[in-house]
């Protein structure tokens, strides 16, 4: 596993070699020489946060694909609105 560190400007300027960097480890981006924050490939994330993700997580992935067909409610939840 290789660890690379990117200043905020770095990442900034260069986007897709910090996505290159991130699929052989986590890549760590700086602010005025602390580390911020973190990017790891999905992979890598449900590995380390077990595996769980929220529905809103599952949505927002690039290639999420997923059929929905929520089952039809009936039966009396509905009625003609009044208008008297």
């Amino acid at each position: 596993m290789v660890v690379t560190t990117l200043t905020s400007r770095e990442f900034n300027q260069d986007t897709s070699r910090a996505k290159k960097a991130a699929s052989h480890g986590p890549v760590f981006i700086t602010d005025r020489g602390r580390p911020a924050h973190v990017l790891l490939t999905i992979e890598d994330y449900l590995r380390l946060s077990g595996g769980h993700m929220n529905l809103a997580e599952a949505l927002a992935q690039a290639n999420a694909d997923f059929d929905f067909e929520p089952p039809r409610m009936t039966g009396g939840v509905s009625r003609p609105a009044d208008l008297d």
